[in-house]
């Protein structure tokens, strides 16, 4: 299938070719690194904005000498290749404040990685009143301002408007493929899934949106998966790494929902503007499907969760976190209660960022499969 030989071109690389072709064509790149980040306002600047993966790190031995191994593997393999100068493509990066881990990478990037001059923290509140509201769209203006000054390109109502209207685009067109996956034989298997949303967050949109409608007009012939024993939903931390979905999908199960910041959570809610664009961002972005480091969030994921469960007839759930992950280890409790409560068994794995050994999570996932056929 053409488009998704694209997809996994777009998807497999930390600096893939339509990166490459936008850098040779003069354009700049600004990395972020949440999906609280609103992109809309990077691509309103004129930049490429590119969500940062370590892809391929194996090793964090020059990170380590910063960060202690309590601090998760995704923040010390992207320190390592910052260290590495595998991100000197990006002319500015962005960060939140999502969790104490990036914070403390945040600070670390600044003082010993060489990189761009241009940085921001992004000052994500932790509710979602409409005080909080109010003080984040006063933080998103003044990234917006920061961006202006550092790249020479206003950023105007209208170009803000017209962002979003791409970027809205993007989001319907990633609700209809995961449409597709409530079929009885989806045409598609969780890991092509997952490089599609990877592959959105590291292209132009208007490429990404072009490629997403070849791929569901190739999606419409495809003769849908039969060849799954159960029906699986992902969710938890970070989670960016397709084969660890193939090991999974390998043993006979096939994820069909997720509730990922790299799969439904991304995409699942349009950005609405009405007047002001920087507010109907911040309030857009504030009250979609929400992670767990939002503290009044709990009984809304768990509603988000059962709704997709039913969607998408879920037989099991699993639930990953990278290790040290303390936000979605507390989540667990919560889940955990939930989905007994609702008769969904829950497979809960601890894991790195980088995927070794399979042998251990193939014997779990196995028994799990079991449990769920009876």
């Amino acid at each position: 299938m053409k488009a998704l030989e694209e997809v996994r071109a777009l998807s497999d690389a930390v600096f893939n070719p339509a990166m490459e072709k936008w850098k040779s064509e003069g354009g700049k790149i600004a990395g972020y690194f949440c999906t609280y980040v609103p992109e809309e306002i990077i691509y309103a600047a004129g930049l490429l904005p590119y969500r940062v993966r370590p892809t391929g790190c194996t090793s964090t031995m020059e990170a380590d000498a910063y960060l202690s191994h309590v601090n998760c593997t995704y923040v010390r393999s992207c320190l390592e290749f910052a260290l590495e100068h595998k991100y000197d493509f990006l002319d500015g990066v962005v960060f939140s404040n999502s969790c104490d881990h990036v914070r403390r990478l945040h600070d670390l990037w600044r003082e010993k990685a060489p990189g761009p001059e241009f940085d921001y923290l992004v000052q994500v509140p932790h509710k979602t009143g409409e005080e909080q509201i109010s003080f984040f769209r006063e933080d998103l203006a003044l990234l917006k301002a920061e961006l202006e000054g550092a790249f020479g390109r206003r950023i105007t109502d209208e170009s803000l408007s017209q962002a979003v209207e791409v970027y809205n685009e993007t989001r319907e067109l990633l609700r209809q493929l995961y449409d597709l996956r409530q079929q009885s034989n989806p045409p598609i298997s969780g890991a092509d899934c997952l490089r599609v949303v990877l592959a959105s967050t590291a292209a132009p949109k208007p490429q990404v949106n072009e490629l997403l409608r070849r791929l569901l007009s190739e999606l419409a012939d495809e003769k849908g998966r039969s060849d799954h024993t159960a029906r699986l939903m992902v969710l938890g931390s970070l989670y960016d790494d397709p084969a660890h979905t193939e090991v999974i999908e390998e043993l006979g199960g096939l994820v069909v929902a997720d509730a990922l910041c790299f799969g439904s959570r991304y995409f699942w809610q349009r950005v609405e503007i009405d007047g002001d664009p920087l507010l109907g961002l911040a309030r857009s972005y504030l009250t979609r499907p929400s992670c767990a480091r939002m503290t009044e969030g709990l009984v809304e994921r768990g509603d988000f969760v059962k709704g997709l469960i039913d969607r998408y007839k879920v037989d099991g759930v699993i639930f990953q976190r990278i290790r040290y992950c303390d936000l979605w280890g507390g989540e667990l409790f919560y889940l955990r209660k939930k989905l007994r409560e609702w008769g969904i068994p829950l497979l809960s794995l601890e894991r790195e960022y980088a995927l070794g050994g399979t042998g251990q999570l193939k014997t779990r996932v196995q028994a799990f499969l079991e449990r769920i056929g009876g």
